[in-house]
């Protein structure tokens, strides 16, 4: 499978990332790099699979605000169910493993549609990860909260359901930061970041910043 790989060759922690539905993007390949080289302490191999093996949906479908749009998203949606790619990634990181011997432990960052992916896998018992983020993620799901079995995070825009948001957080049983971005939208730390914006390029890094400081606390 294409996989975008960033950070150094003897780094013993990896970090797989489960982008948006729009794929390799800019900002979000940056978000790799931060991930990789920021932190001073420790740093990360990562890895971004290409789960959509180069479909993913085109910015133009972007808002849905014709039928053929929805059609289109519908349609896509129904061929890149995030639980097939939850199940299919305890054998990739397995797979990743053989390939990089020298990684130790996994992390799991998700952006979106991503974000459903790592609440699916860090609920069920072939969770492969140490700890876990999630940032703006889709669908959010307070019943798998207490499923949760490794430290989460959850990053959420002003765009999540506050209620959800809440909800989620009171179920988790792990050691766990839950913070809102008020003012960012969905996708802030990914594809619809607008870096020209300085209070958006602000948050993004705080988000990524935000992200390293939980890994380096609880990936072990």
């Amino acid at each position: 499978m294409k996989t975008y790989v960033t950070g150094p060759t003897d780094a013993t922690k990896g970090i797989v990332s489960i982008f948006d539905i729009f794929g390799y993007f800019d900002q979000t390949l940056q978000g790799a790099d931060i991930l990789a080289t920021s932190d001073e302490h420790q740093q990360y191999k990562v890895f971004i699979p290409d789960w959509f093996e180069g479909k993913p949906v085109p910015s133009e479908w972007y808002p849905p605000d014709t039928e053929e749009k929805q059609k289109k998203l519908g349609e896509w949606f129904g061929n890149n169910d995030p639980h097939g790619v939850a199940t299919a990634l305890p054998g990739h990181v397995k797979a990743i493993q053989a390939a990089y011997p020298s990684i130790e432990s996994w992390g799991i960052l998700g952006y979106c549609w991503g974000g459903k992916v790592v609440e699916l896998v860090t609920s069920s018992s072939t969770n492969p990860f140490t700890v876990a983020a999630a940032a703006h993620p889709a669908m959010i799901d307070p019943a798998a909260a207490e499923k949760i079995s490794v430290p989460f995070a959850l990053l959420a825009s002003g765009d999540e359901p506050a209620d959800a948001v809440k909800e989620f957080e009171s179920k988790l049983k792990v050691p766990h930061h839950v913070e809102t971005f008020s003012d960012q939208v969905h996708g802030f730390m990914a594809a619809r970041a607008d870096l020209s914006n300085p209070r958006v390029k602000a948050e993004y890094a705080r988000g990524y910043k935000t992200v390293l400081e939980f890994f380096g606390k609880h990936q072990h």
